[in-house]
């Protein structure tokens, strides 16, 4: 009887752990990988994030942000950065510059000047719950520039990019 009741408890304590993995990684922390080149320097193909799913219920998301969201066109997720919040219009010139309701924006992240500035070369105007984001690598990023991303919608982020897991000599947060 006492063997039985180790192995009852032992056996709840096994399921708790699982429900509790299991509801973190539901609604709370997502891992997810880099594919691709398009957020150096920021971040590098193959890095490994944890993704926060919570914060963004309680705060909108803000312009800088590292987000993660599906990519329509295939089974992946994409990681970019947030330039655009709801209610502006985004326009970026010929020369480069990214433009928020006629201002220049003034931001440190991109590797390079814009070559291309795709849909954005005319003023794209935000409605609530949308989204212009760009990759920091700006001339090698499918981002909301390209009509196969485009808006991205507020119901459609899954999360906050917070930390690198790996590699392990770049871990730590994700700004």
């Amino acid at each position: 009887m006492k063997t039985i009741k180790k192995v009852l408890g032992f056996s709840l304590y096994i399921f708790v752990i699982l429900i509790l993995a299991y509801l973190l990684s539901r609604f709370v922390v997502k891992r997810t990988g880099v594919d691709g080149h398009s957020m150096e320097e920021t971040l590098h193909d193959g890095d490994q994030l944890l993704v926060d799913q919570l914060s963004y219920r309680f705060h909108e998301p803000e312009r800088f942000d590292i987000i993660v969201f599906p990519n329509m066109g295939t089974q992946g997720n994409l990681v970019k950065r947030i330039v655009g919040l709801p209610g502006e219009e985004v326009r970026i010139d010929e020369a480069g510059v990214i433009y928020i309701n006629e201002t220049p924006l003034t931001e440190h992240f991109g590797k390079e000047p814009i070559k291309d500035p795709g849909l954005a070369a005319r003023t794209v105007k935000l409605h609530d719950g949308e989204f212009f984001v760009l990759g920091d690598n700006r001339n090698d990023s499918l981002d909301s520039r390209s009509a196969d991303v485009g808006i991205v919608y507020e119901q459609n982020i899954i999360g906050k990019v917070w930390i690198r897991l790996l590699p392990l000599r770049r871990f730590g947060k994700v700004a």
